[in-house]
């Protein structure tokens, strides 16, 4: 059994660190990944682009890229989202992120503009993780597409899609069927797991650094003088 270590900041690193004001709800954040000790060096840190997004109200980390292993079926994505490792080593200290799944999508949701039974379905659906980024956080509206959005908001994600998977299957009587949300359209609706749509990764939790420390503050962080929290739990089986 493997274990993993997963870095995350802490209230006085966020407070300490980070510069200007944060976005309140998608708060970036790193995972340290492709990074050298070179990066930190100097007085001006070259500071890459944030790996991930911490939203506040759901206590959720989206990962930036919206597009890292193309259209799967729905198995697929699960399985992928599962299977995620993202991991780095700095200055001998190695970090590993692999507590990834897709997001969910609440069923019922009295949000939801269309409702049969139990089932929500339709646009307005903010009680579902990512009908809760496309309306809450990314200013989307029900018809209009988030794709060619000059909002600085949806320029945090690289390789935006529109259709996507969520976690949550519709169950009896549409085994088969899973729920889907379509960032062109602000809709969400069930679709054959058989299809192939894109997949989100969330994880549960503020996951990463809130902000890129400097050269010496870095190798405090490093040295464990109290800034950083370190929780080690162990790896889920594949």
């Amino acid at each position: 059994m493997s274990h993993r270590t997963t870095l995350i900041a802490s209230a006085l690193l966020a407070a300490s660190l980070a510069s200007g004001n944060v976005h309140a709800e998608l708060q970036a954040r790193w995972l340290i990944t492709g990074m050298t000790a070179e990066d930190f060096a100097g007085p001006t840190p070259n500071y890459p682009s944030p790996d991930a997004y911490y939203d506040t109200d759901l206590n959720i980390t989206w990962l930036a890229n919206a597009n890292v292993n193309g259209a799967m079926t729905w198995a697929d994505a699960n399985a992928w989202a599962a299977s995620l490792v993202i991991q780095n080593q700095v200055n001998g200290q190695t970090y590993t992120y692999d507590n990834w799944r897709l997001p969910t999508a609440l069923q019922p949701d009295v949000s939801c503009s269309g409702h049969s039974g139990d089932l929500s379905f339709g646009s307005g659906c903010t009680g579902s993780e990512m009908g809760h980024l496309f309306y809450s956080e990314l200013g989307g509206a029900a018809g209009f597409s988030l794709l060619w959005s000059s909002d600085p908001d949806v320029a945090k994600f690289s390789n935006l899609q529109d259709a996507y998977w969520s976690a949550t299957a519709l169950g009896e009587p549409y085994t088969g069927y899973a729920w889907n949300f379509n960032f062109a359209s602000g809709m969400q609706d069930g679709r054959s797991e058989t299809n192939a749509f894109y997949a989100l990764a969330v994880s549960p939790g503020d996951v990463g650094i809130a902000a890129i420390p400097e050269a010496d503050t870095w190798a405090m962080l490093l040295a464990g003088l109290g800034l950083v929290g370190v929780a080690t739990r162990r790896k889920r089986r594949a």
